[in-house]
């Protein structure tokens, strides 16, 4: 195995071959799965991570949901603390609803520098900061 490449290594095992699935996982491998409600709608997919880079915590995955093939998507972040991964449906179940995702607070392009739009993001939500 050391010559596989690194997502290769990390996503090894999903437990079907009699070994222990892997508590590490890719980020490469997280963007493009999709993400359910607790009774397996599915609600959009992972575009990709925004990690804070002093705390080195993964704080958002943003959302691609709505559209068809790609055309008229949108895209929303979501704090991290919201997703789990369920091994059973292959992807990550929120209690975020579609309402939910689409009556977010407005974001603007550098949303990812503005401690006032964190806040509210984690306040709608309704999880800790992670920052704390």
């Amino acid at each position: 195995m050391q010559d596989a490449p690194f997502a290769d290594r990390a996503a090894a095992s999903d437990g079907s071959d009699g070994r222990s699935p892997s508590s590490m996982v890719s980020s490469a491998d997280v963007n493009g799965t999709e993400v359910y409600s607790p009774t397996g709608d599915h609600l959009g997919e992972i575009d990709h991570l925004m990690i804070d880079k002093q705390s080195g915590q993964i704080a958002y995955a943003v959302m691609r949901f709505g559209g068809f093939l790609g055309l008229g998507a949108a895209e929303h972040p979501v704090p991290w603390k919201k997703l789990r991964y369920d091994t059973g449906m292959g992807g990550f179940v929120t209690d975020i609803t579609h309402e939910q995702l689409t009556g977010a607070p407005s974001w603007t392009e550098s949303w990812f520098d503005d401690p006032d739009y964190r806040r509210r993001s984690y306040d709608y939500y309704g999880v800790s900061p992670y920052w704390l």
